[in-house]
């Protein structure tokens, strides 16, 4: 195992986002209303807003205490960044009827959003309380429980997530990047295994299977899966050229694992995993920007000892330099 390979067994943020469920409409409503309502959801999951908006407030119109309208109109505010006005469509939502799950986790998503993870936590864990199998909730909670470092906590709710949502492909990449993140490899790879088998082949589980690979040393393999993700844009695609980054690295082609790192900061200036791969290219080739890369790194992967190691390594080298 070189110095990079550690680096191998780390895993990186989790790619997935914020889950905002619009609510399709469930009680014994006026067809009008939860046929408006539905046609609400459609126009707010292609991002049109303004009709969306229209929608659900009719649908109010012709039931005043329809909970789920009342979430969607929340939703819709929230992505307008009205944040205020969000929170008071979730609460009456609450109000009305506290034992519907959407509105508890709609009020995660607005705590999230204000950067209150906690409450947030709060939010979900009510949600679950009304209804466990509410597959946003249960992927939030484990996600901020994954965040904060609380691995044991995280891992408890993928497995969760799993078994009420077998499909669900993010809930199979949230457990086996818990499971990387606690040392467990073996188990993170039966469970990159089983989604693939269980869940087809999402990019998440493709990539998290490219790492498994990289750690293995079957750099040939790794690449070719990482090559078909990185069409595009997104989380997944900017990971996937980190990732074939570090693939370049391992073979110490200096070149290509610099044009990878780039392609992934072209995505995300402040990828951690792309700044990690430059910085160390740029360090290997004795590029004179290594120094600032390297530091910029270790900011963003604060305690990695791999880029410890090099920049004393770097600062031995210059000694000797300026000694001659």
């Amino acid at each position: 195992m070189n110095r990079f390979s550690s680096f191998l067994l780390g895993a990186i943020p989790l790619l997935a986002a914020l889950t905002a469920c619009a609510c399709a409409g469930q009680a014994p409503l006026q067809p009008k209303a939860v046929e408006l309502n539905q046609a609400g959801v459609d126009a707010l999951s292609r991002g049109e807003l303004d009709v969306a908006e229209a929608r659900f407030a009719l649908a109010l119109e012709f039931h005043p205490r329809f909970v789920d309208a009342l979430v969607n109109l929340g939703l819709v505010e929230m992505q307008r960044g009205n944040l205020r006005l969000a929170q008071d469509k979730l609460e009456r939502a609450v109000s009305i009827n506290r034992h519907v799950a959407q509105p508890h986790h709609g009020l995660g998503v607005l705590a999230e959003r204000q950067g209150r993870a906690a409450e947030a936590a709060e939010h979900y864990r009510d949600a679950l309380e009304i209804d466990p199998a509410f597959v946003p909730a249960r992927a939030n909670l484990a996600r901020l429980y994954f965040d904060a470092g609380r691995l044991d906590d995280a891992r408890e709710q993928f497995l969760r997530l799993v078994e009420v949502a077998p499909d669900y492909s993010p809930g199979y990449v949230g457990l086996a990047e818990t499971l990387l993140r606690l040392g467990r490899e073996d188990q993170a790879d039966q469970v990159i295994a089983r989604g693939l088998h269980r869940a087809g082949e999402a990019p998440g589980l493709r990539l998290l299977a490219a790492r498994a690979l990289l750690r293995d040393g079957d750099i040939d393999r790794a690449e070719r899966l990482l090559a078909a993700l990185t069409d595009g844009s997104g989380p997944t695609v900017r990971a996937a050229w980190g990732w074939m980054g570090v693939a370049r690295l391992l073979r110490n082609d200096l070149q290509g694992s610099i044009a990878c790192a780039e392609h992934a900061l072209e995505l995300d200036r402040d990828d951690p995993l792309a700044t990690f791969v430059l910085a160390m290219s740029l360090s290997a080739r004795g590029d004179s920007t290594a120094d600032q890369w390297l530091e910029r790194a270790g900011v963003m992967s604060p305690g990695n000892s791999v880029i410890t190691y090099e920049r004393a390594r770097q600062i031995v080298l210059r000694a000797g330099a300026a000694a001659r």
